[in-house]
């Protein structure tokens, strides 16, 4: 083997290590990309898109009332896998679930991506120092916050879903879109 081909080798798989370790890195820390294994986000995410998670965007500010998170669910779960829910509910509010409608402090929440209106009622709880009240935004069919009798801890955020990759006709950005009526 002569020495140009020894250097090209060599130097290709230096080229294919690094790639390798900044592809982990990135992922590890900065970016990842989720399949939807469920139908509890439908219709904003649908079963089998592809989302892209920002790992990182917690480490500098707090999750907010309409981000999409993905998370680690309550270890009393037993839960395997990761859930992708939006959040609802902050650290010290109260939060009511009646006549078809969310209710934060007393006040309906506007939330336009819902499909349809609730069919049940709960609350009014306080959200705990620390924790997170999340909603799947196909209410009426997602195993979430109102049904666990267990509050999300901020600590078992993984990262915020902010757009939607796949398939390449739903490419979208993932907005918040929450307000008060």
């Amino acid at each position: 083997m002569s020495k140009e081909w020894r250097n090209f080798i060599k130097d290709l798989i230096s080229i294919v290590v690094i790639a390798f370790i900044l592809a982990m890195l990135l992922r590890t820390f900065v970016i990842e990309a989720r399949v939807i294994p469920s139908g509890s986000m439908i219709p904003t995410i649908n079963i089998s898109d592809r989302v892209m998670v920002c790992k990182f965007i917690y480490y500098f500010k707090e999750p907010e009332r309409g981000d999409i998170i993905v998370f680690q669910p309550p270890e009393q779960l037993n839960a395997k896998y990761d859930y992708i829910k939006r959040v609802i509910g902050l650290p010290g509010e109260k939060i009511q679930m009646k006549d078809h409608q969310v209710y934060v402090n007393d006040q309906p929440l506007k939330e336009p991506y819902i499909a349809e209106q609730l069919n049940y009622d709960w609350g009014p709880v306080i959200v705990p120092k620390g924790r997170l009240l999340v909603l799947g935004d196909n209410r009426n069919s997602s195993f979430d916050s109102h049904l666990w009798n267990v509050w999300l801890t901020r600590d078992r955020v993984k990262g915020k879903a902010f757009c939607i990759y796949w398939p390449l006709g739903n490419i979208t950005l993932l907005p918040r879109e929450v307000s008060f009526e």
